[in-house]
Protein backbone atom coordinates (compact mmCIF):
# COMPACT_ATOMS: atom_id res chain seq x y z
CA UNK A 1 0.00 0.00 0.00
CA UNK A 2 1.10 3.55 -0.67
CA UNK A 3 0.51 4.73 2.85
CA UNK A 4 0.89 2.88 6.09
CA UNK A 5 -2.15 2.93 8.33
CA UNK A 6 -1.70 2.64 12.06
CA UNK A 7 -4.20 2.20 14.82
CA UNK A 8 -4.12 4.85 17.49
CA UNK A 9 -6.60 5.31 20.32
CA UNK A 10 -6.47 9.06 19.82
CA UNK A 11 -7.13 8.85 16.08
CA UNK A 12 -9.79 6.18 16.04
CA UNK A 13 -12.63 8.59 15.36
CA UNK A 14 -12.73 11.54 13.00
CA UNK A 15 -12.76 14.89 14.71
CA UNK A 16 -16.25 16.31 14.79
CA UNK A 17 -16.97 19.60 13.07
CA UNK A 18 -16.80 22.63 15.30
CA UNK A 19 -20.48 23.45 15.00
CA UNK A 20 -21.78 19.92 15.71
CA UNK A 21 -20.70 19.68 19.35
CA UNK A 22 -22.92 22.52 20.57
CA UNK A 23 -26.38 22.38 19.04
CA UNK A 24 -27.80 25.38 20.92
CA UNK A 25 -28.41 28.31 18.63
CA UNK A 26 -28.82 31.95 19.54
CA UNK A 27 -32.21 33.14 20.70
CA UNK A 28 -33.87 36.42 19.80
CA UNK A 29 -33.74 37.59 23.43
CA UNK A 30 -30.50 39.40 24.32
CA UNK A 31 -30.89 38.70 28.03
CA UNK A 32 -31.42 35.01 27.39
CA UNK A 33 -28.30 34.83 25.19
CA UNK A 34 -26.17 36.65 27.76
CA UNK A 35 -27.46 34.42 30.57
CA UNK A 36 -26.57 31.33 28.53
CA UNK A 37 -23.02 32.64 28.11
CA UNK A 38 -22.75 33.36 31.84
CA UNK A 39 -23.98 29.90 32.73
CA UNK A 40 -21.49 28.30 30.31
CA UNK A 41 -18.45 30.38 31.31
CA UNK A 42 -19.17 30.44 35.03
CA UNK A 43 -17.75 33.21 37.19
CA UNK A 44 -14.76 33.87 34.93
CA UNK A 45 -13.50 37.33 35.84
CA UNK A 46 -11.69 37.86 32.55
CA UNK A 47 -14.90 37.61 30.50
CA UNK A 48 -16.28 41.13 30.13
CA UNK A 49 -19.98 41.50 29.27
CA UNK A 50 -21.28 45.01 28.67
CA UNK A 51 -24.83 45.91 27.71
CA UNK A 52 -25.28 49.13 25.69
CA UNK A 53 -27.94 50.92 23.67
CA UNK A 54 -27.39 51.93 20.07
CA UNK A 55 -29.26 53.71 17.30
CA UNK A 56 -31.28 56.89 17.38
CA UNK A 57 -32.50 57.67 20.91
CA UNK A 58 -30.90 54.41 22.10
CA UNK A 59 -33.88 52.25 21.26
CA UNK A 60 -31.86 49.15 20.36
CA UNK A 61 -30.28 46.97 23.05
CA UNK A 62 -26.90 45.38 22.29
CA UNK A 63 -24.32 43.34 24.16
CA UNK A 64 -20.53 43.50 23.84
CA UNK A 65 -18.62 40.44 25.07
CA UNK A 66 -14.84 40.03 25.02
CA UNK A 67 -11.99 38.39 26.94
CA UNK A 68 -9.76 40.75 28.88
CA UNK A 69 -6.11 40.12 28.06
CA UNK A 70 -6.77 38.50 24.68
CA UNK A 71 -8.60 41.39 23.01
CA UNK A 72 -7.16 44.60 21.58
CA UNK A 73 -8.91 47.04 23.94
CA UNK A 74 -7.83 50.25 22.09
CA UNK A 75 -9.40 48.84 18.92
CA UNK A 76 -12.48 47.85 20.89
CA UNK A 77 -12.79 51.36 22.30
CA UNK A 78 -12.06 53.36 19.14
CA UNK A 79 -13.65 51.30 16.38
CA UNK A 80 -16.45 49.35 18.06
CA UNK A 81 -17.80 51.07 21.17
CA UNK A 82 -17.28 54.58 19.83
CA UNK A 83 -18.89 53.69 16.52
CA UNK A 84 -21.90 51.98 18.08
CA UNK A 85 -22.53 54.49 20.88
CA UNK A 86 -21.53 57.82 19.28
CA UNK A 87 -21.07 57.77 15.52
CA UNK A 88 -24.40 56.15 14.68
CA UNK A 89 -26.34 57.72 17.53
CA UNK A 90 -28.06 60.18 15.25
CA UNK A 91 -28.78 57.60 12.55
CA UNK A 92 -32.10 55.81 12.42
CA UNK A 93 -30.78 52.32 11.76
CA UNK A 94 -34.22 50.98 11.04
CA UNK A 95 -34.51 53.21 7.96
CA UNK A 96 -31.19 51.93 6.64
CA UNK A 97 -32.48 48.39 6.54
CA UNK A 98 -33.57 47.21 3.10
CA UNK A 99 -35.92 44.28 2.49
CA UNK A 100 -32.88 42.11 1.73
CA UNK A 101 -31.01 43.12 4.92
CA UNK A 102 -31.42 43.13 8.68
CA UNK A 103 -29.75 45.18 11.39
CA UNK A 104 -26.91 42.70 11.69
CA UNK A 105 -26.05 43.08 8.01
CA UNK A 106 -26.24 46.89 8.22
CA UNK A 107 -23.80 46.97 11.14
CA UNK A 108 -21.47 44.61 9.30
CA UNK A 109 -21.57 46.29 5.89
CA UNK A 110 -22.13 49.97 6.74
CA UNK A 111 -21.40 50.95 10.32
CA UNK A 112 -18.41 49.09 11.77
CA UNK A 113 -14.96 50.17 10.54
CA UNK A 114 -12.92 47.15 11.55
CA UNK A 115 -11.25 44.42 9.53
CA UNK A 116 -12.71 40.92 9.65
CA UNK A 117 -16.37 40.57 10.66
CA UNK A 118 -18.36 37.34 10.56
CA UNK A 119 -21.99 36.55 11.28
CA UNK A 120 -22.70 33.79 13.77
CA UNK A 121 -25.77 31.95 14.95
CA UNK A 122 -24.49 29.21 17.32
CA UNK A 123 -23.09 29.38 20.82
CA UNK A 124 -20.26 26.97 20.05
CA UNK A 125 -18.74 29.28 17.45
CA UNK A 126 -19.24 32.25 19.75
CA UNK A 127 -17.45 30.54 22.66
CA UNK A 128 -14.52 29.45 20.49
CA UNK A 129 -14.07 32.94 19.03
CA UNK A 130 -14.60 34.65 22.39
CA UNK A 131 -11.96 32.54 24.13
CA UNK A 132 -9.60 33.15 21.20
CA UNK A 133 -9.70 36.93 21.72
CA UNK A 134 -12.47 38.05 19.34
CA UNK A 135 -15.20 40.50 20.28
CA UNK A 136 -18.83 39.37 20.13
CA UNK A 137 -21.76 41.70 19.39
CA UNK A 138 -25.29 40.50 20.13
CA UNK A 139 -28.44 42.50 19.25
CA UNK A 140 -31.77 42.18 21.04
CA UNK A 141 -34.42 40.76 18.75
CA UNK A 142 -32.01 38.92 16.48
CA UNK A 143 -30.91 35.29 16.59
CA UNK A 144 -27.59 36.21 14.97
CA UNK A 145 -24.50 37.96 16.22
CA UNK A 146 -21.24 39.39 14.92
CA UNK A 147 -17.70 38.15 15.53
CA UNK A 148 -15.12 40.92 15.20
CA UNK A 149 -11.50 39.81 14.88
CA UNK A 150 -9.42 42.11 17.09
CA UNK A 151 -7.18 39.67 18.91
CA UNK A 152 -4.08 40.91 20.68
CA UNK A 153 -2.03 39.52 23.55
CA UNK A 154 1.49 39.64 24.89
CA UNK A 155 3.81 37.54 22.78
CA UNK A 156 7.48 36.95 22.04
CA UNK A 157 8.86 38.82 19.07
CA UNK A 158 10.76 37.39 16.11
CA UNK A 159 14.20 36.51 17.46
CA UNK A 160 17.14 34.33 16.48
CA UNK A 161 16.46 30.57 16.70
CA UNK A 162 18.05 28.96 19.73
CA UNK A 163 17.93 25.26 18.75
CA UNK A 164 19.18 25.56 15.16
CA UNK A 165 21.85 28.22 14.95
CA UNK A 166 23.97 28.88 11.86
CA UNK A 167 27.15 30.82 11.15
CA UNK A 168 25.78 32.31 7.94
CA UNK A 169 22.11 32.73 7.17
CA UNK A 170 18.93 34.50 8.33
CA UNK A 171 18.64 35.28 12.02
CA UNK A 172 14.85 35.19 12.28
CA UNK A 173 12.94 32.32 13.83
CA UNK A 174 9.33 31.31 14.30
CA UNK A 175 7.34 32.53 17.30
CA UNK A 176 4.37 31.18 19.22
CA UNK A 177 1.92 33.16 17.07
CA UNK A 178 0.52 31.19 14.13
CA UNK A 179 -0.20 34.25 11.99
CA UNK A 180 3.30 35.64 12.52
CA UNK A 181 4.72 32.29 11.42
CA UNK A 182 2.62 32.14 8.26
CA UNK A 183 3.65 35.71 7.49
CA UNK A 184 7.34 34.76 7.81
CA UNK A 185 6.78 32.03 5.23
CA UNK A 186 4.83 34.37 2.94
CA UNK A 187 7.71 36.82 3.04
CA UNK A 188 10.01 34.23 1.53
CA UNK A 189 7.54 32.59 -0.88
CA UNK A 190 5.45 35.21 -2.68
CA UNK A 191 3.72 32.55 -4.72
CA UNK A 192 -0.06 32.42 -5.23
CA UNK A 193 0.24 28.61 -5.26
CA UNK A 194 1.36 28.68 -1.62
CA UNK A 195 -1.81 27.43 0.02
CA UNK A 196 -2.52 27.57 3.75
CA UNK A 197 -5.39 25.43 5.06
CA UNK A 198 -6.49 25.84 8.67
CA UNK A 199 -7.98 23.34 11.11
CA UNK A 200 -9.02 23.39 14.75
CA UNK A 201 -7.83 20.36 16.73
CA UNK A 202 -8.54 19.59 20.37
CA UNK A 203 -12.01 19.47 21.88
CA UNK A 204 -10.96 21.71 24.77
CA UNK A 205 -7.88 23.62 23.63
CA UNK A 206 -9.28 24.20 20.11
CA UNK A 207 -5.77 24.72 18.81
CA UNK A 208 -5.36 26.32 15.39
CA UNK A 209 -3.32 24.17 13.03
CA UNK A 210 -2.25 25.27 9.54
CA UNK A 211 -1.24 22.99 6.66
CA UNK A 212 1.10 24.79 4.26
CA UNK A 213 2.17 23.52 0.84
CA UNK A 214 2.79 24.72 -2.71
CA UNK A 215 -0.13 23.41 -4.71
CA UNK A 216 1.61 22.87 -8.04
CA UNK A 217 4.66 21.17 -6.44
CA UNK A 218 3.44 19.05 -3.52
CA UNK A 219 2.27 15.50 -4.16
CA UNK A 220 -1.54 15.44 -3.96
CA UNK A 221 -1.56 11.98 -2.34
CA UNK A 222 0.71 13.12 0.47
CA UNK A 223 -1.34 16.28 1.02
CA UNK A 224 -4.54 14.24 1.27
CA UNK A 225 -2.87 11.81 3.66
CA UNK A 226 -1.72 14.65 5.92
CA UNK A 227 -5.21 16.13 6.00
CA UNK A 228 -6.74 12.69 6.61
CA UNK A 229 -4.48 11.96 9.58
CA UNK A 230 -5.13 15.38 11.09
CA UNK A 231 -8.89 14.95 10.66
CA UNK A 232 -8.75 11.63 12.53
CA UNK A 233 -7.23 13.19 15.65
CA UNK A 234 -9.81 13.15 18.43
CA UNK A 235 -8.20 14.37 21.63
CA UNK A 236 -9.05 16.98 24.22
CA UNK A 237 -5.90 19.06 23.99
CA UNK A 238 -2.98 19.94 21.69
CA UNK A 239 -0.37 21.98 23.54
CA UNK A 240 2.64 21.66 21.22
CA UNK A 241 3.53 20.39 17.78
CA UNK A 242 5.05 17.32 19.45
CA UNK A 243 1.50 16.16 20.29
CA UNK A 244 0.56 16.36 16.62
CA UNK A 245 3.79 14.62 15.63
CA UNK A 246 3.12 11.62 17.86
CA UNK A 247 -0.45 11.23 16.66
CA UNK A 248 0.25 11.31 12.91
CA UNK A 249 3.67 9.63 12.59
CA UNK A 250 3.97 6.33 10.75
CA UNK A 251 5.92 4.41 13.38
CA UNK A 252 5.87 5.01 17.13
CA UNK A 253 8.28 2.34 18.35
CA UNK A 254 11.49 3.66 16.85
CA UNK A 255 14.19 5.97 18.20
CA UNK A 256 14.29 7.81 14.87
CA UNK A 257 11.90 10.64 14.18
CA UNK A 258 9.93 10.25 10.95
CA UNK A 259 8.74 13.87 11.08
CA UNK A 260 11.22 16.73 10.89
CA UNK A 261 10.77 19.87 12.99
CA UNK A 262 12.42 23.26 12.68
CA UNK A 263 12.09 26.79 13.98
CA UNK A 264 13.68 28.43 10.91
CA UNK A 265 11.49 29.99 8.17
CA UNK A 266 14.22 29.52 5.54
CA UNK A 267 14.28 25.77 6.20
CA UNK A 268 10.50 25.57 5.81
CA UNK A 269 10.59 27.61 2.60
CA UNK A 270 13.28 25.35 1.13
CA UNK A 271 11.30 22.24 2.13
CA UNK A 272 8.13 23.59 0.53
CA UNK A 273 10.03 24.21 -2.69
CA UNK A 274 11.07 20.55 -2.66
CA UNK A 275 7.46 19.40 -2.38
CA UNK A 276 7.16 18.82 1.36
CA UNK A 277 4.21 19.85 3.53
CA UNK A 278 4.56 22.05 6.62
CA UNK A 279 2.30 21.76 9.67
CA UNK A 280 2.16 24.86 11.87
CA UNK A 281 0.63 24.71 15.35
CA UNK A 282 -0.46 27.81 17.22
CA UNK A 283 1.45 28.27 20.46
CA UNK A 284 4.80 26.77 19.45
CA UNK A 285 7.73 27.99 17.31
CA UNK A 286 8.49 24.49 16.01
CA UNK A 287 7.05 23.65 12.59
CA UNK A 288 6.64 20.06 11.38
CA UNK A 289 7.81 19.01 7.91
CA UNK A 290 6.66 15.85 6.15
CA UNK A 291 7.78 13.58 4.62
CA UNK A 292 11.09 13.40 6.52
CA UNK A 293 14.09 11.42 5.29
CA UNK A 294 17.09 10.09 7.19
CA UNK A 295 19.56 12.27 5.28
CA UNK A 296 17.47 15.36 6.04
CA UNK A 297 18.56 15.25 9.69
CA UNK A 298 22.18 15.78 8.59
CA UNK A 299 21.42 18.83 6.48
CA UNK A 300 21.90 22.36 7.75
CA UNK A 301 20.77 25.61 6.07
CA UNK A 302 24.31 26.95 5.89
CA UNK A 303 25.30 23.99 3.66
CA UNK A 304 23.61 25.91 0.86
CA UNK A 305 24.77 29.38 1.89
CA UNK A 306 28.48 28.52 1.90
CA UNK A 307 30.58 27.42 -1.05
CA UNK A 308 30.00 23.92 -2.32
CA UNK A 309 33.34 22.52 -1.14
CA UNK A 310 32.82 23.83 2.36
CA UNK A 311 29.24 22.59 2.55
CA UNK A 312 30.19 19.13 1.29
CA UNK A 313 33.07 18.82 3.75
CA UNK A 314 30.88 19.76 6.69
CA UNK A 315 28.18 17.34 5.53
CA UNK A 316 30.69 14.47 5.39
CA UNK A 317 32.00 15.41 8.85
CA UNK A 318 28.48 15.08 10.23
CA UNK A 319 28.14 11.52 8.95
CA UNK A 320 31.58 10.67 10.38
CA UNK A 321 30.64 12.21 13.72
CA UNK A 322 27.39 10.20 13.68
CA UNK A 323 29.35 6.96 13.26
CA UNK A 324 31.84 7.86 16.00
CA UNK A 325 29.12 8.88 18.43
CA UNK A 326 27.23 5.65 17.80
CA UNK A 327 30.07 3.09 17.75
CA UNK A 328 33.13 4.47 19.57
CA UNK A 329 32.33 3.13 23.08
CA UNK A 330 31.13 -0.18 21.64
CA UNK A 331 34.31 -0.65 19.59
CA UNK A 332 36.47 0.12 22.63
CA UNK A 333 34.59 -2.43 24.73
CA UNK A 334 34.72 -5.11 22.04
CA UNK A 335 38.42 -4.71 21.28
CA UNK A 336 39.63 -4.49 24.89
CA UNK A 337 37.42 -7.42 25.98
CA UNK A 338 37.54 -9.90 23.08
CA UNK A 339 39.98 -8.74 20.42
CA UNK A 340 43.13 -7.50 22.17
CA UNK A 341 45.26 -8.89 19.33
CA UNK A 342 43.95 -6.15 17.03
CA UNK A 343 45.80 -3.50 19.06
CA UNK A 344 49.48 -2.59 18.53
CA UNK A 345 51.66 -4.02 21.34
CA UNK A 346 52.64 -0.58 22.66
CA UNK A 347 49.01 0.55 22.90
CA UNK A 348 47.98 -2.76 24.44
CA UNK A 349 50.65 -2.44 27.14
CA UNK A 350 49.57 1.16 27.83
CA UNK A 351 45.92 0.13 28.20
CA UNK A 352 46.85 -2.77 30.44
CA UNK A 353 48.85 -0.43 32.67
CA UNK A 354 45.94 2.00 32.88
CA UNK A 355 43.48 -0.74 33.77
CA UNK A 356 45.70 -2.20 36.48
CA UNK A 357 43.78 -1.92 39.71
CA UNK A 358 40.47 -0.96 38.03
CA UNK A 359 37.80 -3.19 39.63
CA UNK A 360 35.27 -3.05 36.77
CA UNK A 361 35.27 -4.53 33.28
CA UNK A 362 35.35 -2.20 30.27
CA UNK A 363 31.58 -2.35 29.76
CA UNK A 364 30.83 -1.26 33.31
CA UNK A 365 33.41 1.52 33.02
CA UNK A 366 31.88 2.85 29.84
CA UNK A 367 28.37 2.50 31.25
CA UNK A 368 29.26 4.47 34.39
CA UNK A 369 30.86 7.28 32.41
CA UNK A 370 28.09 7.46 29.79
CA UNK A 371 25.33 7.56 32.41
CA UNK A 372 27.25 10.16 34.41
CA UNK A 373 27.73 12.36 31.36
CA UNK A 374 24.05 12.05 30.40
CA UNK A 375 23.07 13.15 33.92
CA UNK A 376 25.43 16.12 33.72
CA UNK A 377 24.09 17.06 30.29
CA UNK A 378 20.50 17.01 31.51
CA UNK A 379 21.46 18.95 34.63
CA UNK A 380 23.15 21.58 32.47
CA UNK A 381 19.99 21.97 30.39
CA UNK A 382 17.68 22.32 33.40
CA UNK A 383 19.92 24.71 35.33
CA UNK A 384 19.83 28.48 34.76
CA UNK A 385 21.63 29.29 31.51
CA UNK A 386 24.17 31.52 33.22
CA UNK A 387 25.62 28.60 35.21
CA UNK A 388 24.33 25.51 33.39
CA UNK A 389 27.19 25.23 30.88
CA UNK A 390 29.86 25.93 33.49
CA UNK A 391 28.44 23.35 35.89
CA UNK A 392 28.26 20.63 33.23
CA UNK A 393 31.81 21.21 31.95
CA UNK A 394 33.39 21.57 35.39
CA UNK A 395 31.37 18.64 36.73
CA UNK A 396 32.49 16.34 33.92
CA UNK A 397 36.14 17.38 34.31
CA UNK A 398 36.18 17.07 38.11
CA UNK A 399 34.31 13.76 38.23
CA UNK A 400 36.39 12.23 35.41
CA UNK A 401 39.70 13.27 36.96
CA UNK A 402 38.68 12.14 40.44
CA UNK A 403 37.45 8.78 39.14
CA UNK A 404 40.75 8.11 37.33
CA UNK A 405 42.83 9.09 40.36
CA UNK A 406 40.66 6.92 42.60
CA UNK A 407 41.24 3.94 40.30
CA UNK A 408 37.57 3.39 39.52
CA UNK A 409 37.96 3.89 35.75
CA UNK A 410 40.84 4.13 33.28
CA UNK A 411 41.97 7.29 31.56
CA UNK A 412 41.26 5.86 28.10
CA UNK A 413 37.55 5.42 28.78
CA UNK A 414 37.36 9.08 29.79
CA UNK A 415 38.87 10.03 26.44
CA UNK A 416 36.48 7.75 24.54
CA UNK A 417 33.40 9.11 26.34
CA UNK A 418 34.58 12.70 25.83
CA UNK A 419 35.05 12.18 22.09
CA UNK A 420 31.65 10.52 21.91
CA UNK A 421 30.02 13.43 23.72
CA UNK A 422 31.65 16.02 21.46
CA UNK A 423 30.66 14.23 18.26
CA UNK A 424 27.06 13.90 19.46
CA UNK A 425 26.78 17.71 19.42
CA UNK A 426 27.80 17.90 15.76
CA UNK A 427 24.39 16.80 14.52
CA UNK A 428 22.26 19.80 13.46
CA UNK A 429 19.12 17.92 14.52
CA UNK A 430 18.38 17.29 18.18
CA UNK A 431 16.13 14.32 17.29
CA UNK A 432 18.98 12.47 15.58
CA UNK A 433 21.30 13.16 18.53
CA UNK A 434 18.72 11.65 20.91
CA UNK A 435 18.38 8.54 18.72
CA UNK A 436 22.16 8.06 18.80
CA UNK A 437 22.23 8.44 22.59
CA UNK A 438 19.66 5.65 22.92
CA UNK A 439 21.26 3.27 20.43
CA UNK A 440 24.73 3.79 21.88
CA UNK A 441 23.81 1.79 24.98
CA UNK A 442 22.39 -1.02 22.82
CA UNK A 443 25.62 -1.31 20.86
CA UNK A 444 27.64 -1.23 24.08
CA UNK A 445 25.65 -4.18 25.42
CA UNK A 446 26.10 -6.11 22.16
CA UNK A 447 29.85 -5.42 22.19
CA UNK A 448 30.18 -6.59 25.79
CA UNK A 449 28.29 -9.79 24.99
CA UNK A 450 29.55 -10.82 21.54
CA UNK A 451 32.40 -8.48 20.61
CA UNK A 452 32.74 -7.23 17.04
CA UNK A 453 30.31 -9.93 15.91
CA UNK A 454 27.61 -8.38 18.10
CA UNK A 455 28.38 -4.92 16.68
CA UNK A 456 28.02 -6.20 13.13
CA UNK A 457 24.71 -7.88 13.96
CA UNK A 458 23.53 -4.61 15.54
CA UNK A 459 24.54 -2.61 12.45
CA UNK A 460 22.68 -5.03 10.16
CA UNK A 461 19.58 -4.87 12.38
CA UNK A 462 19.80 -1.06 12.44
CA UNK A 463 20.05 -0.83 8.65
CA UNK A 464 17.11 -3.20 8.22
CA UNK A 465 15.08 -1.17 10.70
CA UNK A 466 15.87 2.10 8.93
CA UNK A 467 14.95 0.60 5.55
CA UNK A 468 11.62 -0.58 6.94
CA UNK A 469 10.57 2.87 8.15
CA UNK A 470 8.23 5.09 6.15
CA UNK A 471 7.37 8.76 6.44
CA UNK A 472 3.89 9.28 4.99
CA UNK A 473 4.50 6.41 2.64
CA UNK A 474 7.95 7.55 1.50
CA UNK A 475 10.94 5.23 2.25
CA UNK A 476 12.85 6.74 5.16
CA UNK A 477 16.27 5.90 3.70
CA UNK A 478 15.61 7.28 0.23
CA UNK A 479 17.46 8.23 -1.93
CA UNK A 480 20.01 5.76 -0.51
CA UNK A 481 17.65 2.79 -0.31
CA UNK A 482 16.00 2.56 -2.74
CA UNK A 483 18.90 4.13 -4.58
CA UNK A 484 18.27 7.05 -6.90
CA UNK A 485 21.30 8.51 -8.60
CA UNK A 486 19.68 11.81 -9.55
CA UNK A 487 19.01 12.62 -5.86
CA UNK A 488 22.60 11.95 -4.77
CA UNK A 489 23.44 15.57 -5.55
CA UNK A 490 22.24 16.55 -2.08
CA UNK A 491 22.83 13.44 0.04
CA UNK A 492 26.42 12.95 1.22
CA UNK A 493 27.78 15.98 -0.63
CA UNK A 494 26.28 19.24 -1.83
CA UNK A 495 26.56 20.00 -5.51
CA UNK A 496 26.47 23.61 -6.73
CA UNK A 497 23.01 25.12 -6.88
CA UNK A 498 23.27 25.42 -10.65
CA UNK A 499 23.51 21.62 -10.80
CA UNK A 500 20.38 21.00 -8.72
CA UNK A 501 18.03 21.08 -11.68
CA UNK A 502 15.30 18.81 -10.30
CA UNK A 503 13.42 18.35 -7.07
CA UNK A 504 13.66 15.14 -4.99
CA UNK A 505 12.23 12.24 -6.94
CA UNK A 506 10.53 10.10 -4.31
CA UNK A 507 7.88 12.53 -3.10
CA UNK A 508 7.55 14.84 -6.10
CA UNK A 509 6.18 13.69 -9.43
CA UNK A 510 4.73 16.93 -10.78
CA UNK A 511 6.67 20.07 -11.61
CA UNK A 512 9.89 18.19 -10.91
CA UNK A 513 12.11 20.74 -12.69
CA UNK A 514 13.53 23.28 -10.28
CA UNK A 515 15.51 25.32 -12.82
CA UNK A 516 16.90 25.16 -16.32
CA UNK A 517 20.52 24.24 -16.90
CA UNK A 518 22.31 27.57 -16.51
CA UNK A 519 25.52 26.23 -18.08
CA UNK A 520 23.69 25.69 -21.37
CA UNK A 521 22.39 29.25 -21.31
CA UNK A 522 25.84 30.62 -20.57
CA UNK A 523 27.31 28.72 -23.51
CA UNK A 524 24.59 30.01 -25.83
CA UNK A 525 25.06 33.55 -24.58
CA UNK A 526 28.79 33.43 -25.14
Amino acid sequence: MWFLKKKNPYTSLPSQPVESKQKDVLKTSLQQNIQTLKDTLGKSSDIIIREIRIGKEGTIKAGIIYTDGLTDTPSLQNFILETLMLDIKEIDLQKKISPEQNLISVLKDVALTVGEIKEVSTFDVILTSLLSGDTIILIDGYAQGLIISNRQWAERGVTEPTAQTVVRGPREGFTENLRVNTALIRRKLKDPNLWIESKIIGTRTKTNVAIVYINDIANDKIVKEVILRLDKINIDGILESGNIEELIQDSTYTPFSTIYNTERPDVVAAALLEGRIAILVDGTPFVLLVPALFVQFFQSPEDYYERTIVGSLIRILRFIAFSISLLAPALFIAITTFHQSMLPPALLISLAAQREGVPFPAFVEALIMEVTFEILREAGIRMPRSIGTAISIVGAFVIGTAAVEAGLISAMIVIIVSITAITSFVSPSYEMAIAVRVLRFVFMALAASFGLFGIMVGIIALVLHLCSLRSFGIPYMSPIAPFNISDQKDTFIVLPIRKMLTRPHFFNHKNATRQQDSTVKNKKGS
